[in-house]
């Protein structure tokens, strides 16, 4: 599975502005979350476009994670080798940029509490 973010989003941002969108509230809501959960980071970035773009990244990692609490994907990794990326599309350069999430450590941490996939072993 990839997840694939661009810079320079315009759904990001929106989802940093502190106004009501209408229609597009639950939509942006997973996103402002992000913001929430990394505003420390985020805000000591001085630079706005490279803010948004950092937010874009961390967007595409949480949702990345997201894939992996839930019991198909675990199901998949576990049974079919299935992978999960991360990627945001640079539409300056026209560059996909792999993000490298280490997402073994974070299925790990992942498991402890959303692990809803064991396999079974069959009985003979």
């Amino acid at each position: 599975i990839i997840v694939c973010g661009h810079y320079n989003c315009g759904g990001v941002k929106a989802a940093m502005q502190p106004a009501d969108m209408g229609i597009l509230n639950p939509w942006l809501r997973n996103i402002r979350d992000v913001y929430r959960t990394h505003k420390d980071e985020l805000n000591a970035i001085s630079d706005e476009s490279a803010r948004y773009n950092r937010l874009v990244e961390l967007n595409v990692q949480e949702q990345c994670v997201n894939l992996l609490k839930t019991a198909a994907v675990q199901e998949a990794i576990t049974l079919r080798g299935l992978t999960v990326q991360g990627w945001v599309f640079d539409i300056h350069t026209g560059r996909l940029i792999d993000l490298k999430i280490d997402f073994e450590n974070i299925l790990k941490d992942i498991k402890e509490i959303y692990n809803l996939f064991e396999p079974v072993e069959p009985k003979i």
